[in-house]
């Protein structure tokens, strides 16, 4: 997998994030009933405040929001400006009846530049993002039993070949698990919102965006270089259950101390 942030010109880092936000997190209920999921706390730092904290870490000036379950509250809690990150809003209004991929479609009048795509479940270490601020790759890492979802084959390249749905199926070849942490050039962006409208001209507004990506990889109008998540921790937060295995990864400081000094002890 690469790791080639070195080899870039810092002009070429992207400084723009897109944040889908717009879904009710049911699988989270009761925390996620009167709040948004990417408010929900992991160890007494919520999942908004992670990401923008890691966006800062890596430079970023520009933060999109797609909203729609209780989008006050995340407007709110944000405000416009965080530190030298600017923060503006879409709202999704038929969030109840559409998935991600609506979300995503909803973004094509406001972002026109490279950018790097995130979900509201996502926690993770900074130091992931070194290599997924430069446009067109693709956050993966290596499957294991107790994942599932939408999984890619990868190449000798570190390029992503197919999109699979679901690992029910066995399989010989090595297969990645999406973390769901894209960047896009401007014009992969504008080859995407060309294919998202017909989609959802056709009313095909259930389906992830996942959809896409994989038609367009299969035809190769849109290529994406395989970044490893595998040297950090991160987690996807859908249920309680995830909640607490994210707060055994990210621990507050003081947990981490007392785990420290038993290691030690």
């Amino acid at each position: 997998m690469n790791s080639d942030s070195d080899n870039h010109c810092g002009q070429n880092r992207i400084t723009t994030a897109l944040l889908l936000a717009a879904g009710t997190g049911s699988r989270l209920f009761p925390l996620t009933q009167n709040s948004p999921k990417c408010l929900t706390l992991v160890n007494d730092k919520s999942i908004i405040d992670r990401l923008i904290s890691n966006l800062k870490n890596q430079g970023f000036k520009r933060l999109v929001i797609v909203t729609g379950h209780l989008k006050e509250c995340i407007k709110h809690y944000l405000g416009e400006k965080s530190g030298d990150i600017c923060i503006e809003y879409v709202h999704s209004p038929l969030y109840k009846t559409t998935n991600n991929i609506y979300s995503l479609w909803m973004a094509r009048n406001i972002i026109n530049e490279p950018f790097v795509l995130f979900e509201s479940d996502l926690v993770l270490n900074s130091s992931l993002l070194n290599d997924m601020v430069y446009p067109d790759r693709m956050a993966v890492a290596l499957m294991k039993p107790w994942l599932n979802g939408t999984t890619v084959s990868v190449n000798k390249a570190n390029m992503v070949t197919k999109f699979q749905k679901g690992t029910t199926e066995s399989y010989s070849d090595i297969r990645y698990k999406t973390v769901n942490i894209y960047s896009f050039s401007l014009l992969s962006w504008q080859a995407v919102v060309k294919r998202l409208n017909q989609y959802i001209t056709e009313g095909n507004v259930n389906c992830y965006y996942e959809s896409v990506f994989a038609e367009m990889t299969d035809n190769k109008s849109l290529a994406f270089e395989s970044v490893s998540f595998d040297h950090q921790p991160w987690y996807e937060i859908d249920t309680a259950q995830d909640l607490a295995k994210a707060e055994l990864l990210f621990p507050t400081d003081w947990k981490r101390v007392a785990m420290l000094e038993n290691a030690m002890a």
